[in-house]
């Protein structure tokens, strides 16, 4: 079975997928009772949104055993957001995450020194993913000495794929119309090892509902 570990879309069968949520979206889901795994979180373009009542919300949701992932979160120079605005609701999921003893999906769009600042911060237990990540391998391999996870969906640099250990590559499919199983199949293509070896996502999952 292939894991998705970071996907807009409702699971296929064939999939383990983590959903993500927007806060309206948990708000359904939450109180209709729907199955599945998922991450919420309050996005970068969202972060007007953290309000006292939203975050307590959010804190109620995230202790939820369904929620393996806290995110997307993050920074984005393309959002309306204020910067500290960003900054500040970005870090009280970090804190979030610590407390919770649960992974962080970060979104990052040109802010990645102050995201790498923020790690050597912080210098958390918890692992931080990078989603989506299409960046050079300069930077990927800035962040993994930083022990960032990259996940790759559709887009990638196929450099920056081929230097990250297996055991820090994740795979998504976000809001991409291709299946999963395609993704990886390219991203094994360009690592030169068969898709079971792209096990760092079901490791993590595995583990996580395992210790629940």
């Amino acid at each position: 079975m292939f894991v998705d570990i970071h996907t807009h879309k409702l699971p296929s069968s064939n999939v383990q997928s983590v959903r993500n949520l927007s806060f309206s979206e948990a708000e359904n889901v939450f109180s209709t009772g729907q199955k599945g795994l998922f991450s919420v979180g309050f996005h970068p373009c969202s972060a007007d949104e953290c309000s006292v009542e939203n975050f307590s919300q959010l804190e109620n949701w995230t202790k939820n055993k369904q929620v393996v992932v806290i995110g997307e979160c993050g920074l984005d120079k393309n959002s309306k957001i204020n910067f500290n605005t960003q900054i500040a609701v970005f870090e009280r999921q970090i804190s979030l995450s610590e407390k919770l003893e649960k992974p962080l999906i970060i979104h990052c769009v040109g802010y990645f020194n102050e995201l790498f600042e923020l790690r050597k911060k912080w210098n958390p237990r918890q692992l931080w993913m990078i989603h989506g990540f299409g960046g050079k391998p300069e930077l990927a391999l800035h962040a993994l000495k930083l022990d960032f996870s990259l996940s790759y969906g559709e887009h990638f640099n196929p450099e920056s794929v081929r230097i990250t250990p297996l055991s820090k590559l994740f795979i998504e499919t976000d809001e991409s119309k291709l299946q999963i199983s395609n993704i990886y199949k390219k991203i094994a293509h360009v690592k030169g090892c068969s898709e079971n070896e792209l096990i760092a996502v079901r490791n993590l999952l595995n583990n996580f509902i395992a210790n629940k």
